[in-house]
């Protein structure tokens, strides 16, 4: 790899200083100018070819001003993009006045975007990219890698997706080492770095002969199993079979991982990715697309389906999954609903802890008061922390130490699997309490595999007993979390037409979650990440943790911190509970 470029990602003032004034005059892209009345939805590309023409004629009688748009392009490569690049749409081919070939001018967004990216690979982070589709970030991904490879000695890039097929194959414009190589060949001579199509080229390979740089694709399992690469771009990466092995293998060799795709439900590691605050991520709508109008997506959402439009166009990552327990547009509904219809909390402070038992997954304790879901945290809960072998007992202690801080009189934990020993941890922290004279906490257990609540009553949305709908009482606490959150929805709805609460209100019937919470993004993913699926027998159980998905500690969390414990409580509010 080369050494990285400053941390300003900025050309140096000093060399600024010695560019001729005619490099801005002659470069539109650097100021992202565009010809004179320019239309995206009707371009008129004549005027740009021209353009391209005259500046080639003057570069190519200047040799000193070809160095100057050269270190320009270095630390710009996205004007070296805008400035010659080009791409194909055969869909209009045959339309009066257009070609399927066209200069790819950058709009916007796409400025935008590759300027994000390149700071990704200045500072050495990973980045996610969401985006609709047809937007062409393809393009984007497969320009700016030679763009950077033409500047920077010993630089690799890589290129995976989840098939070969999609990387590279001999004459297939969809594929990505096509238009890196449509880009190259289409680039003049004076900017190519020597590069030639047949001596430079291979399969899943390009090299740039003057730099030594050069891009290596790979696909499904093997993605990451090559060499060491300064940036690796995952082309449509939640649509990979077996990400947690590319997550493995990329994590030894690439400090720039880019993950670029559209939406495919929840439960991968895109999805994880994408909500994970410590990952920069850049969102590209469809709306963003100046191409693209209302009117457009008018007629295509009929013609799509709406599961497709929803999760590939509106990049909802819940919009594909079947039987989901609760509706992302729920969660979103909850989150500071008491402070928009102007109701507090009250009653005492609880909490919940859900105990690690198994590899990366984390620990996590909930803290509720009355309504409100106000604290949620996770640390790790195993392996060496501190110098030291962690155990159960140090989980008990932080979560004291949590009551303590969140001023919580109890919390509830897993009892199932690992968590079973907190029982006895909890009485020994008590007993040293209570000699110390400091106040103890009253601790419960909860278990997910135990019989429901009430199992003769019939369960306020189901219309059937609670012992003959749930397989255990971890389904029918998830049930009642969704009923939860689909009355604090209504409730929201109620509000917007309305502007006050309706006559049978019920705080004790809803949920909220407090918005300025550290991990909430996190939890609101989680929460939805649950589906219901049904035993032999027509019971009601869950799946939480599909193949190669974290399990939701902090939903699990949630979930203990509101589930039924003596009585379950009828919802009867007309406004308030919608039945199933």
């Amino acid at each position: 790899m080369s050494a990285a470029p400053s941390e300003t990602g900025q050309l140096p003032a000093h060399v600024k200083a010695n560019f001729g004034s005619r490099l801005v005059e002659l470069a539109p892209a650097t100021a992202l100018r565009y010809p004179q009345a320019f239309s995206w939805t009707n371009p008129d590309y004549v005027p740009v070819w021209a353009h391209r023409a005259k500046v080639l004629q003057t570069l190519e009688l200047d040799p000193a001003l070809v160095a100057d748009f050269k270190l320009h392009y270095k630390w710009n490569p996205w004007d070296m993009v805008h400035d010659w690049g080009v791409t194909i749409d055969p869909r209009v081919a045959g339309q009066p006045g257009r070609t399927a070939l066209m200069p790819f001018l950058l709009m916007p967004k796409q400025h935008e975007w590759m300027r994000w990216v390149f700071s990704c690979w200045i500072k050495k982070q990973p980045g996610v990219t969401v985006k609709s589709r047809d937007c062409g970030l393809s393009w984007l991904i497969t320009t700016i890698g030679p763009a950077i490879c033409l500047h920077w000695a010993n630089v690799n890039i890589g290129y995976g997706s989840a098939k070969e097929d999609k990387v590279d194959r001999n004459g297939d414009p969809d594929c990505l080492f096509y238009k890196s190589r449509l880009f190259l060949r289409y680039l003049p001579r004076i900017f190519r770095g020597g590069w030639h199509p047949k001596r430079h080229s291979a399969h899943m390979v390009i090299q740039y002969p003057q730099t030594e740089s050069s891009q290596t694709g790979e696909a499904g399992d093997n993605i990451g199993r090559g060499g060491r690469t300064a940036m690796n771009f995952i082309d449509e990466s939640a649509h990979v079979e077996r990400p947690k092995l590319i997550d493995a293998s990329l994590a030894a060799t690439t400090d720039c991982r880019q993950d670029v795709s559209s939406v495919n439900g929840s439960a991968n590691s895109f999805a994880e990715r994408a909500h994970n605050s410590a990952i920069a991520r850049f969102d590209f709508h469809w709306r963003d697309d100046p191409r693209k109008s209302e009117e457009w997506a008018r007629k295509k959402q009929l013609e799509v389906d709406p599961i497709v439009w929803g999760a590939e166009f509106e990049m909802n990552f819940n919009a594909s999954v079947d039987g989901i327990i609760i509706p992302q547009t729920h969660v979103q509904a909850a989150i500071d609903l008491d402070l928009l219809v102007g109701i507090k909390p009250s009653g005492p402070r609880t909490g919940s802890l859900d105990v690690a038992d198994q590899g990366m997954d984390k620990c996590a304790m909930a803290g509720r008061h009355g309504y409100l879901l106000e604290r949620i945290k996770s640390w790790r809960g195993q392996g060496i922390i501190n110098g030291r072998e962690w155990d159960i007992s140090d989980t008990n202690t932080v979560a004291f130490s949590l009551c303590d801080e969140w001023e919580l009189s109890s919390f509830v934990y897993d009892a199932d699997g690992l968590g079973a020993s907190i029982r006895g941890h909890a009485r020994e922290t008590n007993e040293a309490r209570r000699e110390a004279k400091q106040p103890t906490k009253i601790v419960s257990p909860f278990r997910g595999s135990g019989a429901v609540v009430d199992p003769e009553k019939v369960f306020p949305g189901t219309e059937r007993k609670a012992i003959d709908f749930f397989e255990n009482a971890k389904a029918q606490a998830w049930w009642w979390l969704r009923q939860l959150f689909r009355n604090s929805y209504a409730l929201r709805q109620y509000w917007e037409e309305h502007k006050r609460l309706p006559e049978d209100f019920d705080a004790n019937k809803i949920i909220v979650l407090r918005g300025d919470m550290e991990e909430r993004q996190r939890l609101c993913m989680e929460l939805s990440q649950p589906v219901r699926t049904w035993s032999k027998t027509g019971k009601m159980m869950i799946d939480k943790q599909p193949e190669g998905v974290a399990s939701p500690n902090l939903a699990d969390a949630a979930m203990m911190a509101f589930a039924p414990r003596r009585l379950a409580v009828v919802v009867k509010s007309s406004h308030l509970e919608s039945g199933t």
